[in-house]
């Protein structure tokens, strides 16, 4: 198998970690850098990881452009990036 056919394969692999840009919901409530509430359910971005994906940095749409950074078992993928 080829480099990029195995690339392919694990860009759909559902099982595997989270990455930059994975689209996530958030499991449990978190508290944005800010101090502000985002409620378990609510749905956010992935735009950096921290410590070899024990957290992330995720960024919710409401509140306005928020970020937290979140613990990885506190997150579930909705869909993974294209990179």
């Amino acid at each position: 198998m080829s480099v990029e056919v195995l690339y392919l394969l694990r860009k759909d692999d559902p099982g595997g970690t989270l990455r930059d840009l994975d689209e996530v919901t958030l499991l449990a409530e978190a508290m944005t850098d800010d101090g502000a509430t985002v409620p378990a359910g609510t749905a956010g971005t992935i735009v950096g990881i921290w410590r070899d994906g024990e957290a992330f940095e995720v960024e919710f749409a409401l509140p306005e452009g928020a970020l937290a950074t979140v613990r990885a078992e506190a997150l579930t993928r909705t869909r993974r990036s294209a990179h």
